[in-house]
């Protein structure tokens, strides 16, 4: 019988998304009402071998990943055979490599926050080869993307390069990984998102470049083959849940989050703000070169035809807060600085730039550090927590101008950006980001947008849940937030802003 997608409530059966992050994984188990019935989370360690380098151990990855699939099983009281499909979304640019017959991964795993090939692509910059790059690729020449990890590998694992041009080799961001070994070695594929962010991928031919792994010598026989969104990835093998379960929907972290918040329209704009932020712009079928330092990426593919995005990342949002806790110790929880923003006093202004580990988009200044303007003897701790949260919504504004510079679309509607994340739960950082920005944000209903993203993908492509059109409809704010601040107050601040990021920049 033909599902009624006019009503909620659609269907038997569930949905699980698997939702693969940095520091723990979740998975989630979603009914038809796109409701949470079961969840299931655990952390894993993180591995610093030396300064600026970040690993994972592979196996704690897929481990972690079994274990919450059934501990939200349990959670929920479901039956694995009640699981119609699977959906995976995941931390992106980490690079894997392991070998083709043992399913042993040659090393650990290279997190997109490692920085050991920094060098090397200040080398790559001198050669000339940074306008190839960013052509092809949309990104910025960086080491924070795939492909100069993955020579790393291959030029400094004993006897790596040798077994890769042999064909015993696979390569895979964390969604390759785990599909992987989901399927016992039968499927060796990602989705055009995580292609996008290896900077091998050429967004502009959907295809792998030969140009960029001539360049990097890198085999082009261990890369995956790369799929849609949602598609067929495979079946789960029984042995692991007991069940069967078919994997039809993968998407990188952001590009989750950006199907799970319903931007589907070109000019929609998302931002999820946890340890940091990262913002996309829907540009439709259209491949927009910024101007501004913002990167280009495919925010999501069906049938064939990907969709691009612009993305700015900021790298300290949530962190800042967490600053003021573990490093100053002068706030006991995340959730106090709501009220001490209230209380803080209305004629000073203290800004902290928060480039502990350098500046975002659209600054890309990797050496600057961090730095506090504007404090009194009677500034405290109230006016360091305001400072915390307006920082965020100074870094958003930021983006949403680079964001609008790059992407000059006419259009009579006002722009509304739509927030997710730890950050959105205090009313008063939102109602600052939409006074800062003259823009109206939008919190939504369901929190969870990025691994709901992962299981729409996969629900979708089992008919389960509606297509997108529909799914914008059944979209749901929680909260809007007006802009509220004077004209002359909103840009008197951000000119402040950007005074102390110069200044910042200049140390």
């Amino acid at each position: 019988m033909a599902r009624d997608f006019n009503k909620v409530g659609f269907g038997m059966g569930y949905i699980i998304a698997v939702d693969q992050g940095t520091t723990s994984t979740r998975s989630i188990v979603f009914d038809d009402q796109f409701a949470i019935v079961g969840q299931g989370q655990e952390e894993f360690e993180q591995h610093f071998p030396n300064s600026g380098w970040v690993e994972h151990n592979p196996k704690d990855l897929l481990a972690t990943v079994i274990a919450t699939c059934k501990k939200a099983l349990n959670d929920g009281k479901i039956r694995a055979k009640e699981i119609l499909a699977l959906g995976i979304t995941n931390q992106r640019e980490t690079t894997l490599l392991w070998d083709k017959n043992s399913g042993e991964p040659i090393y650990n795993a290279i997190v997109w926050q490692d920085r050991r090939t920094s060098k090397f692509c200040d080398k790559l910059r001198s050669d000339g080869v940074e306008e190839l790059i960013t052509h092809v690729t949309g990104l910025l020449l960086d080491p924070y993307f795939s492909a100069t990890k993955l020579k790393w590998l291959l030029d400094n694992v004993e006897g790596a390069r040798a077994k890769a041009e042999a064909g015993d080799l696979l390569f895979g961001t964390v969604d390759t990984y785990l599909i992987w070994h989901f399927t016992n070695g039968v499927i060796h594929a990602t989705d055009a998102t995580n292609a996008s962010r290896t900077m091998l991928y050429d967004i502009n031919e959907s295809k792998w470049s030969s140009k960029i792994c001539d360049l990097l010598n890198i085999p082009m026989s261990i890369l995956p083959e790369v799929r849609n969104c949602s598609d067929d990835f495979g079946v789960c093998d029984e042995k692991i849940f007991g069940h069967k379960i078919p994997i039809k929907g993968v998407a990188g972290d952001q590009h989750a989050a950006t199907i799970g918040q319903a931007c589907f329209k070109p000019g929609m704009m998302k931002s999820t703000y946890g340890t940091g932020c990262f913002a996309l712009l829907n540009t439709g079928q259209s491949i927009v070169r910024s101007n501004n330092k913002l990167l280009t990426t495919i925010a999501y593919q069906f049938d064939g035809q990907p969709t691009y995005a612009l993305e700015g990342s900021i790298f300290v949002a949530g962190a800042v807060v967490q600053w003021l806790r573990d490093g100053l110790q002068i706030i006991k929880s995340a959730a106090e600085t709501q009220d001490l923003a209230i209380q803080a006093d209305i004629n000073q202004q203290v800004i902290i730039v928060p480039a502990f580990t350098g500046l975002g988009a659209p600054y890309w200044n990797a050496d600057c550090r961090g730095a506090i303007y504007g404090l009194t003897r009677s500034s405290g701790t109230a006016e360091l927590a305001k400072a915390a949260l307006e920082c965020v919504g100074f870094q958003t504004r930021d983006l949403f101008e680079a964001m609008r510079s790059d992407w000059q679309e006419d259009s009579e509607e006002k722009p509304v950006l739509r927030v997710d994340g730890g950050m959105t739960s205090s009313d008063w950082a939102m109602q600052f980001l939409a006074d800062i920005l003259n823009a109206g944000v939008d919190r939504p209903k369901t929190l969870e947008t990025t691994a709901l993203g992962a299981a729409w993908l996969a629900g979708s492509a089992v008919g389960y849940y509606p297509p997108f059109d529909e799914f914008s409809r059944l979209w749901k704010s929680e909260s809007h937030f007006t802009p509220m601040m004077q004209d002359q107050e909103r840009e008197s601040k951000y000119f402040a802003w950007k005074s102390a990021v110069e200044a910042t920049m200049r140390v």
